[in-house]
């Protein structure tokens, strides 16, 4: 019996482990008060590994990543939210709630080096409770919000702020980035961080120490950007990185603050009888004539002036071109005729002198001796010399 008690207890750890599913984790938090969750990498590896865990004893330590969202969304509420640096790192949620009210949160962890999945249900229930009515807000230059947002730490610097403020009543109401807050990312070399603004909040007035922030003495150094000096009695930072930025402070009084104007009151959705409707009276008449000329008449008028000059261009100017071209044709004409007239009346003239022809125009004429061959030797005989012998010259010699 105790044999097959330890073989289901093993089939359920490993049913588990292989659909990825853990019980809910139920969470309350007042509203008005920090929430903060840590996503332990630990948790999630028991999950991918129960059985190495049962019998061998060990434990891997494989980088995850988480994601969280409320479930039903894609996102996270708005008072919500969640960082995580490296997948070797555990995540936080973290954020202060505003109403009452459930919230389910669904957290994804992805194991990167075997790609096994698991989920989580958180469960968030928001109680009512009073706003604390004096709270202040810090500024930890030093800081980063991850480093911030472990119990521990919280601890250290909500002792710092207790003898600052003089109370060991405070409650630290929100955390955030000062990267959410319009912050620069630093430079990524040692000593720069982002910085962390911290929230905290009593029912006790504030200290003296605090009160030097609302004089007007303390925000014309801040305005003029010189370095507050602060009394000895005010530091009370045994911590470098929990020293506070002076001129960064704020104080609020909730007391003062005027209350929130009531909520509509919903009505019965039926308008109240407000006697006879009287409509307004037509609009009084209007000339809409020179509007017409403007936009009709006169860009009417430049087209058809446009027309006009268009035609006169193509048309009226194109006959005088036509003439003058006609009468330098002419002009050249005239001047090959008298060429040729002349040409011809040389010609005439040189007939009639009686003059023996050049011996170039002469038939046979030989231009390297000069001589010119009978004309009545063949023209074939040379050619029929010169297929019998084909070295012979069918020049003439001297």
């Amino acid at each position: 019996m105790a044999g097959f008690r330890s073989w289901l207890f093993i089939s359920a750890v490993v049913a588990a482990s292989l659909c990825g599913v853990r019980a809910e984790i139920k969470v309350t938090i007042p509203v008005g008060r920090l929430f903060t969750y840590e996503v332990m990498r630990e948790y999630f590896q028991n999950v991918f590994e129960p059985l190495s865990k049962l019998y061998a004893g060990l434990l891997h330590d494989d980088p995850m990543i988480f994601k969280c969202n409320k479930q039903g969304f894609p996102d996270l509420p708005e008072w919500l939210r969640f960082i995580q640096r490296q997948p070797d790192d555990n995540g936080f949620l973290y954020g202060t709630p505003t109403s009452p009210g459930k919230t389910f949160i669904e957290i994804y962890a992805i194991n990167k080096q075997s790609y096994d999945t698991a989920k989580e249900l958180l469960v968030i229930k928001v109680v009512p409770e009073k706003m604390l009515p004096y709270q202040a807000e810090f500024f930890l230059a030093l800081r980063e919000v991850e480093k911030v947002l472990p119990s521990s730490v919280q601890i250290e610097i909500q002792q710092d702020l207790q003898k600052l403020w003089n109370n060991d009543a405070l409650e630290i109401v929100n955390i955030t980035n000062a990267l959410d807050r319009g912050g620069r990312v630093p430079l990524p070399l040692a000593g720069h961080y982002e910085g962390v603004y911290v929230k905290v909040g009593s029912r006790k007035y504030f200290s003296r120490c605090l009160q030097r922030v609302m004089t007007p003495e303390h925000q014309r150094q801040c305005a003029a950007g010189a370095k507050v000096k602060v009394p000895g009695e005010c530091s009370f930072c045994k911590i470098p990185s929990n020293c506070i930025t002076w001129c960064k402070t704020e104080l609020f009084d909730l007391t003062k603050v005027a209350p929130a104007p009531p909520s509509p009151t919903m009505g019965s959705g039926i308008l109240e009888d407000g006697g006879y409707f009287d409509p307004p009276e037509s609009p009084p008449d209007r000339d809409y004539f020179p509007d017409y000329i403007v936009t009709v008449i006169v860009p009417l008028i430049i087209a058809v002036l446009l027309c006009l000059l268009l035609a006169y261009i193509m048309y009226g100017r194109r006959e005088g071109v036509a003439k003058r071209n006609a009468r330098t044709n002419n002009i050249q004409l005239y001047h090959q005729q008298t060429i040729h007239g002349n040409t011809e009346e040389l010609r005439g003239m040189a007939s009639h002198r009686g003059v023996p022809a050049p011996l170039s125009t002469l038939p046979m004429f030989n231009s390297r001796t000069g001589e010119r061959a009978s004309p009545l030797q063949s023209d074939s005989i040379p050619l029929i010399m010169a297929q019998q012998d084909p070295y012979s010259d069918t020049l003439p010699r001297k």
